[in-house]
């Protein structure tokens, strides 16, 4: 088959082939006209790109509220997801020292060996915390051993209580100002 009859057979499987060699020839040859070199080479209309920033603006109106009011809640699970790493810390260190530190050497005394109160003698080199965590609000974390919340019939609720003061930073609180300790991780 020669060279001719091999670009008829082509012609004739594309169907309309003269004009799709005359569009694919006008690109290569120095004759192209400068209307289909322009139409070729055409970008996006006003009205096109202000479609898409319509598109764009309803989304974020959509999306941006859902994930705004998403901040305190996700804070909070923060908090609550260290106060159970400090927890393991504190269990960590009562296997070791036979009680938990007291209310005077405070958390300090995962990261660091207690100078005051009952110096443990079977305490962890290098610690049990690499450092002492901040809460999500940048406050420290309250620690008191034994825990001063009570039962009815007067004995403490937990050997030690962990407490994060929440959004407004003090003591007591509602909904997301409510205080957050490891005696009411399961709520909310």
């Amino acid at each position: 088959m020669n060279g001719k009859k091999r670009f008829m057979g082509t012609r004739m499987m594309w169907g309309n082939g003269q004009r799709l060699l005359s569009s694919f020839a006008s690109r290569f040859t120095p004759h192209a006209s400068r209307h289909t070199v322009l139409r070729n080479a055409r970008g996006f209309t006003f009205i096109e790109i202000m479609v898409v920033v319509a598109i764009l603006a309803i989304l974020a109106a959509l999306v941006i509220p859902r994930i705004m009011g998403r901040t305190d809640d996700a804070k909070r699970t923060a908090a609550k997801v260290q106060i159970r790493n400090i927890e393991g810390a504190l269990q960590l260190y009562k296997l070791d020292n036979g009680v938990y530190p007291s209310t005077e050497q405070g958390l300090k005394a995962l990261v660091e060996k207690p100078s005051v109160g009952v110096i443990p003698k079977k305490w962890k080199i290098g610690g049990y915390l690499p450092k002492l965590p901040e809460d999500p609000w940048q406050n420290p974390y309250k620690y008191v051993s034994p825990s001063q919340k009570r039962t009815p019939s007067g004995t403490p609720l937990g050997d030690y209580e962990i407490m994060s003061l929440g959004t407004d930073g003090e003591v007591g609180g509602e909904g997301i100002n409510a205080d957050i300790t490891n005696l009411n991780l399961d709520k909310d």
